[in-house]
Order: structure tokens, then C-alpha cells, then sequence
């Protein structure tokens, strides 16, 4: 990330637009095969106007593909450096990534009724909601040992969720998993505090 990021925090999160297969009701996670749909280029397009009065200094986004498409239309927009962090990405569902969202159990997801029920969950071959957590408190510490503010950080709906957990002292278990539409808007604060 570069030096020039410096000063108190100041950060915005932004989920990607609606992608393919947000549309089909797929399992993404960290598999890279899906794209801005129309409607989602079109969120993008609408949301980068609003994101105009946060004057940020850069966009960092996950380095998938519909995370950086979402960016580079915001780019266009906003005339920013773009920087690319992999910890963005969303959680990895494993061998569930391609399948139907209902094939996606509970005891799987960790998530029921709109609840982290258990965070130490894990999909074959996949993350917890806990190894999401831990990638996202790294993150954040590294943007708070930089003193980077004014960032639009492109990522991911349950990224968002964890990032927003860390950041307001928060654990998975037990927290709500409230809805995070494609291309919301979510300021946080990163502090200064660590773990």
C-alpha cells in the first residue's frame, strides 16, 4: 500500500455491485468465475456519484473480479489511485463455491436467522467466520499502523460484516448478520486501538 497514506482514519466500505451470480443465487466466495451483471455495472455507475463527497485518496479493493470491476467504475468516476489487497477477498466456502446458496447449510455457514450461531464453522477446504475475522483485524492493523485514512475499501458482504466487527470491538459469534446490499455504503471508524 503506498506511504502516502497518512493521517487519522477515515474509511469507507463499499460491497461490489450485483454480480452473475448474485443473480443465479450462487455460492461465490473466493472462486474468481463471476461478473458485474448489468444491474450491477449500473449500481456502481449510480453509487460512485454519491461517494464524490467523501474526497477519498485512494480505492483499495479485493483483487476479485467483480470487486475490482465495481472499482474501476468508481475509478472512472472518481479519478483515484487504485491499490489491490488479496485480505479483501470474501470468505472461501470451499468445495461449496459454484453450488446453489441452498445447498449451503448452517452447520456449514456458521449463519442462521440472520445470527453467527457458530464462528468456528468451516466448509471443506474453506474459512470460519473466525479465519475471515482474524484476515480482517490484520488488515485493519496494518491501515492503522500506516495512519491511513480517506480510503474506499471495494470488498465483499461478509468481509464488510467482519471488518465492521473488528472495528466496533465486536466477535462473530453471536453477531447479527445484518443485510449488506451490493453497492451499500458503509463508513467505519478503524481507531487506533490493536487487538
Amino acid at each position: 500500500m503506498p506511504d502516502q497514506l497518512r493521517a487519522n482514519a477515515r474509511v469507507v466500505l463499499l460491497r461490489h455491485g450485483e454480480s452473475t451470480w448474485n443473480e443465479l443465487k450462487i455460492v461465490q466466495g473466493q472462486l474468481d468465475d463471476a461478473r458485474l451483471s448489468a444491474e450491477g455495472r449500473s449500481q456502481a455507475s449510480a453509487v460512485a456519484e454519491t461517494l464524490r463527497a467523501y474526497s477519498f485518496k485512494w480505492i483499495v479493493t479485493s483483487d476479485l473480479t467483480r470487486a475490482r470491476e465495481t472499482a474501476a467504475i468508481v475509478d472512472d468516476a472518481l479519478g483515484l489511485e487504485v491499490a489491490i489487497a488479496p485480505a479483501l477477498r470474501e470468505r472461501s466456502y470451499g468445495l461449496y463455491e459454484g453450488r446453489p446458496l441452498s445447498e449451503l447449510p448452517s452447520s456449514v455457514s456458521g449463519v442462521h436467522d440472520g445470527r453467527v450461531v457458530d464462528s468456528s464453522a468451516r466448509p471443506e477446504g474453506g474459512e470460519s467466520l473466525d479465519d475471515l475475522y482474524g484476515r480482517c483485524a490484520n488488515f485493519i492493523d496494518s491501515l492503522r499502523a500506516a495512519g491511513s485514512d480517506r480510503l474506499l475499501l471495494v470488498t465483499h458482504g461478509g468481509t464488510i460484516r467482519a471488518l465492521r466487527a473488528y472495528c466496533e470491538g465486536l466477535v462473530m459469534q453471536d453477531l447479527a448478520w445484518d443485510k449488506v446490499s451490493n453497492c451499500s455504503v458503509w463508513p467505519i471508524d478503524i481507531g487506533t486501538g490493536t487487538r
